[in-house]
Formats: C-alpha cells, sequence, structure tokens
C-alpha cells in the first residue's frame, strides 16, 4: 500500500490530534506518525500505511500489533473489515467458579488463561455476580505474565476481590449472595488444590 498524501498531510494530521480527544497511546502513535512526517521518513510512513486507510483504523491496529509483539504474534493479517485479525492464544483453560452444575442456571464466573507464541502468559475473566456483571476476553491487552502459575494465581486474587467487594450488597438481585459466596467458595477450592499440586 502506498502512503496517501491526503492521510499523512501534516496539516491534517495535527487537525485531527486537536479535533478528537484521544487515549494516550492514541495521541502518542498520532504524534509518532507526525514525527515521521517531519523527518520525511518514507520507509516508517508505508508501515504505517499498511495498517489501515484511515488514521483511525492505522492508529488502533499498530496498537493491536505492538501489544500483540508482547505475546510473541508478528502476523499481520486483517478481517474483511480492515481490522487486525485476533491471534489465537495456545493453551488455554477455561476454569468455572461458583454454583454447582446443577444450580448455576448460567450463572458462574469464568477465568480463561493462556499463552503467546513466546510462552508469555495472560487471563480473561467473566465475573457474573447474578444479574450483574462483566467481561473481559482473553486478549493482547491483559496483563502479561511469565508463567501459567503466576497468571492463574493473580486471576484468582482479582476475582476474589471483585466478589468479596460485593458480599452483603443490599441490591440482591443485581449481586445475589448465594452465587457471590459460591464464588469464592470455589475459588478457595482452587487455592487449595494449586498449592496441594505444588507440593508433588
Amino acid at each position: 500500500m502506498e502512503t496517501s498524501p491526503k492521510l499523512f498531510n501534516p496539516t491534517a494530521l495535527t487537525q485531527y490530534l486537536e479535533d478528537h480527544h484521544h487515549m494516550q497511546y492514541e495521541k502518542d502513535l498520532l504524534n509518532e506518525i507526525l514525527q515521521s512526517i517531519q523527518n520525511n521518513d518514507t520507509r516508517k510512513l508505508a508501515w504505517f500505511a499498511q495498517f489501515g486507510e484511515t488514521l483511525r483504523l492505522i492508529v488502533f491496529n499498530v496498537n493491536a500489533y505492538r501489544k500483540g509483539l508482547q505475546f510473541g504474534f508478528t502476523d499481520i493479517r486483517f478481517d474483511p473489515y480492515g481490522w487486525l485479525k485476533r491471534p489465537t492464544f495456545l493453551d488455554q483453560q477455561e476454569l468455572h467458579f461458583g454454583l454447582t452444575e446443577q444450580d448455576r442456571y448460567g450463572s458462574y464466573s469464568t477465568i480463561t488463561i493462556g499463552r503467546g507464541l513466546n510462552h508469555i502468559w495472560t487471563y480473561g475473566l467473566s465475573v457474573s455476580y447474578g444479574t450483574a456483571g462483566s467481561s473481559s476476553g482473553i486478549c493482547v491487552y491483559g496483563q502479561v505474565f511469565s508463567s501459567k502459575e503466576e497468571t492463574l494465581k493473580q486471576a484468582l486474587q482479582k476475582l476474589r476481590a471483585m466478589m468479596v467487594e460485593k458480599v452483603g450488597n443490599i441490591d440482591t438481585t443485581n449481586y445475589n449472595q448465594k452465587i457471590i459466596l459460591a464464588t469464592l467458595k470455589s475459588i478457595a477450592d482452587m487455592e487449595v488444590s494449586q498449592v496441594q499440586l505444588s507440593l508433588f
């Protein structure tokens, strides 16, 4: 893909920076592009240009690509809409926490752990308090860990802290205490089993 004169016009890029509310990483990337324009670094501009046909696409795709590098993912491939394809984490394992299978009714929390090509690990966390909850799948934006054990340990601590915060909440529709307490018990059971495994 050739660099677009309009796309990498310094006046237009400066205007784009000023006209939008950007997160810090977006500002940094846009300023990096602007610096490349000012330095007439055509090689670097061509590298940026391969990530999309608009500044928005380029910024999001470059950020995703660089995050992926932390896990050893180097492929540059795009979906039909121009977004960088999400890499697949290896050795993924999904763990369930909460009520027993008979009582779940779909209300349980999960931790998904996996590793990149370079054996760097991360996790995704789906939290259910009953009706309320949150979910963030495993992805390149997650925390970085050097081992599976450390990843699971940190994920369990995060899930426990989120559950403990809702213990005793008077909104029992959104924060079902039975589910919360069952999840805390599941976490404790998992931690005991991890300790036992480490002894052998």
